[in-house]
């Protein structure tokens, strides 16, 4: 899941909620959205492989 921040980077959060904190675990800040979508992609083919 990709957000905006205030600040106008975007940051990559865990779909699912963390038990310890009950938030989303922030997976990585990136300037750009295409930069925050490769990532993403591939923290799902390294989840899957």
């Amino acid at each position: 899941m990709i957000r905006k921040l205030a600040s106008g980077e975007y940051r990559i959060y865990s779909r699912k909620v963390d038990p310890r904190t009950g938030r989303r675990r922030n997976l990585g800040t990136f300037p750009t959205r295409e930069q925050a979508e490769k990532h993403e992609r591939e923290i799902q083919y390294f989840k899957h492989h």
